[in-house]
């Protein structure tokens, strides 16, 4: 695994977590029945960090999300936000401060705009707050109030994504976690989605990790990056490191086998 010198692994502190990331996957293993998902996979994000995680079809992108939120079987290694291990129910974990969004955009077609968005705090029982927090997506995405009546199923493509980024960050996270945020997007709408997403952690001081297929444009806004081939990482790094390296190249291609990460 090559690392780059001014970031500290999770595999260097012997099982226990890193108290300096506010997010941290440590020996994480995921087994689908005989299937190995993640392999002892090791990661960390430091707060306000917008940090990729990269790879081909099958690494196990997606899989380092759902470890995080309960939706895969780990069988061995842990989790830990804040330093202390995340061990409760997947519904309880958004209101310990981190939020998913999942891939294909999953919006409720059947409510507007605005009853999606309320969706994403049913946690907080202050209405007061729940209006700030309102009015702070729709100055984030203003479309969004635009349409804020509008059912959901009448949005476009790019619209439904804000909408469910939106939705995600009404819950008020420290950490927000995307998976493919730009799957099936017209190349235009791609990039709108990744100034958005640049533009949350910057102006909101949003921890990010966010899955993406897109190389170039997530390497455009990241500040770190995992490469991920067969359930192991391959490489870690900042966006300069991937792209002075071969690594994209190889594991896409292939050229990387199990015994040499």
């Amino acid at each position: 695994m090559t690392e780059s010198p001014e970031t500290s692994t999770a595999a260097e502190t012997n099982g226990s977590a890193d108290t300096s990331n506010l997010l941290e996957l440590v020996d994480i293993s995921v087994h689908y029945g005989a299937v190995v998902g993640l392999h002892e996979v090791s990661l960390a994000v430091k707060k306000g960090e917008l940090v990729a995680v990269m790879g081909p079809n099958g690494a196990g992108k997606s899989t380092v999300l759902k470890a995080i939120m309960g939706l895969a079987p780990v069988v061995g290694g842990t989790v830990y936000l804040r330093g202390q291990p995340l061990d409760v129910a997947t519904h309880e974990i958004v209101k310990q401060g981190v939020a998913f969004v999942p891939q294909g955009r999953r919006v409720f077609t059947h409510l507007t705009i605005e009853e999606n968005l309320r969706m994403g705090c049913l946690h907080v029982s202050d209405p007061s707050e729940q209006q700030r927090r309102l009015d702070s997506i729709f100055t984030l995405f203003p479309i969004l109030r635009t349409k804020s009546s509008d059912y959901a199923s009448a949005m476009s493509g790019g619209q439904q994504q804000m909408l469910a980024i939106g939705r995600g960050l009404m819950a008020g996270p420290d950490v927000l976690l995307l998976d493919e945020p730009t799957l099936g997007l017209a190349p235009i709408i791609v990039s709108e989605v990744f100034e958005k997403v640049s533009e949350i952690s910057q102006t909101l001081n949003t921890t990010i990790m966010v899955v993406e297929h897109n190389i170039k444009g997530i390497l455009d806004i990241a500040d770190r990056a995992y490469v991920l081939n067969n359930g192991r990482i391959a490489h870690d790094g900042t966006p300069e490191t991937v792209q002075e390296t071969d690594i994209l190249t190889d594991v896409f291609l292939g050229r990387v086998a199990d015994g040499e990460l």
